[in-house]
């Protein structure tokens, strides 16, 4: 075996760590530091094509039927096309399918990202109209809040989590959307079993659009400033702590305002989870204005030592007071 000096060996090495530095191809950094955020906003989002969202049978010759369920459809199911024809509203599949006479429909749907291809055949109901028994659904429209806005490239986070089907519960697969100035009027205070919501409306300015609606919250690019709040760093997971906390939330007109709460519990630090923290509401005014916490103060931004830690995702039904955050690490990965 050939001998190496030990001089040779660090030239070597020299070598190796110049070649690797030479060749290596330079990652550009997410930025560190954003907008706090805390403002109500609505959104409103259409989806890709229709969306199931419940399946129902029919009296149809003495018998009840549900033609959509028997040819293998299912809730949260996306019809995007039907006989080869794009179909994007309510009305389109309502309208094919009363003038099929009976003929055989081929659907495409997607379910879970995947795409199938079903056969459905319309049945008379007892008024004589051929129907699928399937309800559909195009869009949906609703109030949430901003976590934070990254001015380095005009983008959001907000929600920390997908928005869903009232009916079905699947996330909707979303073609497109808009988010807009909205202004909170009133708030439904939350009792444990009976969550409460924040009501408000829209006004006519939109200032972001949609790009992404999945289970770590909303995504996408603005069309006008968001927020007006200070600027912080995001905080490393590893920094996130037991102990007391700020949330902003806006729950009258359109500005947020802190609130104190406490982090009780670290749950997981899987970047594929909106449940990562548990929190508590503290704050006396908050308490009694709302309960707790409410729907439409998902997304509400967290922080803690200056930092911002995550957002709210979710209310504990039995105990309006306590909630689920996301860590902003997370989100900023999805920007």
């Amino acid at each position: 075996m050939q001998k190496i000096s030990k001089q040779k060996i660090s030239i070597i090495l020299t070598l190796i760590i110049f070649s690797l530095n030479a060749f290596s191809i330079p990652v550009q950094a997410k930025n560190n530091k954003v907008i706090v955020g805390g403002e109500s906003f609505g959104l409103k989002l259409y989806c890709k094509g229709v969306m199931v969202t419940n399946l129902e049978r029919f009296e149809s010759n003495d018998k009840k039927l549900c033609p959509a369920e028997s040819c293998g459809v299912k809730k949260s199911d996306i019809i995007t096309m039907i006989n080869n024809e794009t179909v994007k509203s309510n009305e389109k599949v309502s309208e094919i399918i009363k003038n099929s006479n009976g003929k055989s429909l081929k659907l495409l749907i997607e379910r879970d990202n995947k795409k199938l291809n079903l056969t459905l055949t319309p049945v008379k109901n007892e008024r004589g109209q051929y129907c699928a028994g399937m309800w559909v659904r195009d869009s949906c429209a609703g109030i949430g809040t901003i976590c934070f806005y990254d001015k380095s490239n005009n983008s959001y986070a907000a929600l920390g989590h997908g928005i869903c089907d009232t009916d079905s519960g699947g996330i909707m697969a979303s073609n497109s959307g808009e988010i807009l100035k909205a202004s909170i009027t009133s708030v439904n205070k939350s009792e444990n079993n009976n969550i409460g919501t924040l009501n408000g409306y829209f006004t006519n300015q939109v200032i972001g659009t949609i790009r992404d609606n999945s289970s770590l919250g909303v995504y996408g690019k603005t069309t006008s400033e968001i927020s007006k709040q200070k600027e912080v760093e995001i905080a490393d997971i590893a920094e996130v702590k037991i102990g007391n906390a700020i949330m902003y939330s806006t729950i009258e007109g359109t500005t947020p305002k802190p609130y104190s709460i406490e982090i009780t519990q670290i749950c997981n630090k899987d970047k594929n989870s909106n449940r990562n923290f548990v929190i508590k509401v503290t704050d006396k005014e908050l308490l009694e204005k709302t309960g707790g916490i409410v729907q439409g103060m998902s997304g509400s931004p967290i922080l803690q030592n200056n930092m911002l830690v995550g957002g709210l995702t979710h209310v504990f039904v039995e105990s309006c007071t306590q909630g689920y955050g996301i860590f902003a690490e997370n989100m900023i990965n999805k920007i």
